[in-house]
């Protein structure tokens, strides 16, 4: 009961919003006594914190099998976002917001795991993007890397990128391109090209 009280949370919480969301809502979704739910989380703060960091965990996890994939690093990255995004529900309710607004002990946790996993696979990426002549071998990687990670961080600022004029695949999309295009060689911007190219078709 309580993977299923957690997996219900989660996805509550993606499509409506971590304040929106209450106990109640999430006992009436679940046909269960608001009494089951704290018997297995005392309270919201706890279930939010769960519920974040298993998402979280999961699709670490699924990245990992994507990278295990062993594909050159520009399909990477659009094999992990297509992977992120199907996860994250397009977020048309902003859970990122309200999570920092609502929750920010629980944020700032969340916030330094993802760079610290992050952080590695994208440096990973650029060094082998670099040995395969598809990145330049002139880029500061440190810095790439963190601009990279503040810059996805940045995209979710509903204050400066409103859902009312970006849908977040919009944004991730343009983003990903954004950044590779700073990074390719010509080579790399073939490869690049013919992505989106057959992304459009």
């Amino acid at each position: 009961m309580r993977e299923k009280i957690l997996h219900k949370a989660t996805e509550l919480f993606l499509t409506l919003g971590f304040k929106s969301v209450t106990m109640d809502d999430l006992a009436q979704d679940m046909g269960i006594s608001k009494k089951t739910i704290y018997s297995h989380f005392e309270n919201k703060t706890q279930l939010v914190e769960e519920s974040t960091m298993n998402l979280f965990w999961y699709i670490s996890n699924g990245i990992d099998e994507i990278i295990a994939l062993d594909k050159n690093p520009i399909e990477e990255l659009y094999e992990i976002k297509k992977f992120v995004m199907l996860h994250l529900k397009d977020e048309k309710s902003s859970p990122q917001y309200q999570l920092q607004k609502y929750y920010p002990a629980v944020h700032e946790r969340l916030r330094q795991n993802q760079f610290d996993v992050m952080q590695k696979c994208v440096l990973d990426n650029i060094k082998r993007g670099v040995a395969m002549g598809i990145y330049r071998n002139n880029i500061n990687m440190e810095f790439v890397s963190r601009i990279y990670f503040s810059g996805v961080t940045s995209i979710k600022d509903n204050s400066l990128f409103p859902l009312s004029i970006f849908s977040t695949y919009e944004l991730m999309d343009n983003y990903l391109e954004y950044h590779l295009r700073g990074i390719v060689t010509p080579k790399g911007r073939n490869i690049l090209n013919s992505i989106i190219n057959s992304n459009q078709e």
